[in-house]
């Protein structure tokens, strides 16, 4: 009996475990707390970028064109939490698992950043919409809010999974293991052609970037701070 007892005490144990290790990724951590870091240095200055495409205003960071900006280092499981502002028309994107950044797009997972109240993106695939794993999985009950107001984003990358959160609403939950294909998504949807890399192919280990002003109109981010997760 008291070896029954123990053995279900353990399972307990390590169904709460494996439960607040996913509750964390559903809402917005305390980024005050021990290991959260700034991912970027004042000024810019520990970042990889063009020179002059980039700038830091007062800590908001926002590009005159469509040139990214890298972090320094490369990362495997982290959570990274930031704030954005979107423009009218914004079209960006929060990129993970990079591992060539001079031709990303091919080699890396983007998280969609866009104003989709938008005449432009309004009306186009919702796997390119706000919140999306870009080209590959929509975002669900999205919170986003409007032109010129700051948003919350928490990205968690653990092994193949992606947690999405928006404005403290879990958006997005993508496992990179299904999609096996470079041409159509599980839900039957189709892949852009500039996306030849089947996700569940991509390697988990990459820099982290973030998309300049595409499409014409600018992007704001700021508070872009990075938790590694053993």
């Amino acid at each position: 009996m008291k070896k029954i007892t123990l053995l279900v005490l353990g399972f307990c144990c390590c169904s709460v475990t494996k439960v607040a290790a996913q509750d964390t990724a559903y809402i917005h951590p305390n980024t005050k707390e021990k290991g959260w870091q700034d991912v970027f240095t004042k000024g810019l200055t520990n970042a990889v970028f063009p020179a002059g495409v980039w700038k830091d205003s007062a800590g908001i960071f926002t590009a005159s064109k469509d040139e990214a900006l890298w972090s320094k280092d490369q990362y495997d499981d982290f959570v990274v939490d930031l704030e954005f502002q979107t423009a009218e028309g914004t079209n960006s994107g929060v990129i993970v698992h990079a591992t060539d950044i001079k031709d990303w797009i091919p080699h890396s997972v983007e998280i969609q950043i866009a104003d989709d109240y938008s005449k432009e993106w309004s009306n186009v695939s919702p796997n390119w919409q706000c919140g999306a794993v870009f080209g590959h999985k929509p975002a669900t009950n999205k919170s986003l809010k409007h032109p010129g107001e700051w948003n919350h984003f928490t990205i968690t990358c653990r092994g193949k999974m992606i947690w999405i959160v928006l404005n403290g609403t879990l958006v997005n939950e993508c496992n990179m293991e299904l999609f096996t294909s470079a041409k159509t998504n599980p839900d039957g949807s189709e892949v852009p052609a500039w996306l030849p890399n089947p996700m569940a192919t991509l390697p988990l280990h990459g820099y982290i970037g973030f998309q300049g002003k595409h499409a014409g109109a600018p992007i704001y981010f700021r508070n872009i701070k990075i938790k590694k997760l053993s």
